[in-house]
């Protein structure tokens, strides 16, 4: 019996870490995205509203990134590995939302890496929160 947890550790441990700090990473996303939001009135002559903006699509872009080509790949993987049919066809579901809100992401970011206009980053903000919380596709102009 310790023999197999000791397997099981040795054969999951690395994926558990690397969703554990892909949590980790949403979270310190989702603080930045709040402290944004907190934001009654952007002025991109406000240095601090720039450099908030700017560390919270630093931190998006990387956890998108780590979901989309890190934990995604891994559990696939591990399907494939394990002959999990069942996990594989989850895994094609789920990548249909995980590719929409990847291009809304992405969307998010090219946006406000080329404008210094942040008179629709509110609504952008709540776009892109519905989105992270449901998969939805919010349109950022």
């Amino acid at each position: 019996m310790l023999e197999n947890c000791k397997s099981a550790q040795e054969r999951w441990g690395g994926v558990s870490t690397l969703i554990d700090n892909w949590l980790q990473e949403r979270q310190e996303m989702l603080v930045c995205l709040c402290a944004l939001g907190e934001i009654n009135d952007f002025n991109s002559e406000n240095s601090a509203h720039r450099e908030k903006l700017k560390n919270f699509c630093e931190i998006l872009v990387d956890y998108t990134s780590a979901g989309h080509f890190e934990i995604y790949d891994q559990l696939v993987k591990e399907s494939q590995e394990l002959k999990d049919s069942n996990g594989l066809e989850l895994a094609d579901n789920l990548f249909q939302t995980i590719d929409v809100t990847t291009e809304v992401i992405l969307d998010f970011n090219d946006k406000y890496l080329e404008t210094d206009d942040l008179k629709t980053l509110a609504n952008d903000l709540s776009g892109l929160g519905e989105s992270l919380t449901n998969g939805s596709v919010p349109k950022i102009r």
